[in-house]
């Protein structure tokens, strides 16, 4: 006698092994179902991570290009201060994909994140900045050179976080949120080690003009 026998009937013993067939199913279905999931979502983050390295590049290109020489830009205010010039600044703050995933960043590696969101506010800053300026430019002309060293001084920063955004986007789509923290940790051990090596000799020269100024104070004759 089959020994399920003495305690269930055969329809039951036939209903109990269906049960168990339906809840294997029902396993294996979620176990794909995560693993599809996984997958979709792997890929939809690295199309983010393209589109958006792929903005950020080519602002960086037209930013590096844009930004004048030293005698240049003491120039460009001068004319500015003057006020018989208005500069043509850009209008667009080059975030056409950024405002499309906005609501998509949060599925990002976490690394990625902050450059990101923090280059795309100083586009946001820039172009605030750029619209007052040009509004003010023929009522106060010193006012608007003083806005305008200040433009071009978010214009590099924001260059310099973009190159930077560009870095970590290349990494993570290379080799993963742990290869973009293995980087930042190498800029942070070199960032260290430069200081280091820069900080006796500052500290030594510091010290010296100290006590260059201590002699002079020290003596009556105020040499």
């Amino acid at each position: 006698m089959p020994p399920l026998d003495a305690y269930l009937s055969p329809q039951s013993q036939q209903a109990v092994i269906a049960g168990m067939f339906l809840s294997f199913g029902w396993l294996v279905v979620a176990a794909q179902t995560r693993r599809r999931d996984a997958r979709l979502r792997r890929e939809r983050e690295a199309d983010i991570q393209r589109a958006l390295l792929a903005e950020i590049r080519a602002h960086v290109v037209s930013l590096e290009q844009q930004t004048p020489s030293h005698s240049d830009a003491a120039m460009l205010i001068a004319r500015i201060r003057s006020g018989d010039f208005v500069p043509t600044l850009s209008q667009q703050a080059n975030d056409r994909i950024f405002a499309a995933v906005i609501g998509e960043l949060h599925i990002l590696p976490a690394p990625v994140i902050d450059p990101i969101v923090l280059y795309y506010r100083l586009l946001s800053i820039m172009e605030a900045l750029a619209t007052d300026l040009r509004r003010i430019a023929r009522r106060d002309g010193e006012r608007a050179a003083q806005m305008m060293g200040d433009y071009l001084s978010l214009m590099a920063e924001t260059r310099d976080c973009g190159i930077h955004a560009i870095r970590v986007l290349t990494e993570c789509l290379r080799g993963g949120p742990d290869a973009v923290e293995a980087m930042l940790d190498a800029d942070e051990a070199e960032a260290v080690a430069q200081l280091n090596r820069h900080l006796p000799d500052e500290l030594a020269q510091m010290r010296a003009r100290l006590e260059a100024v201590s002699t002079r104070s020290s003596d009556p004759r105020g040499r």
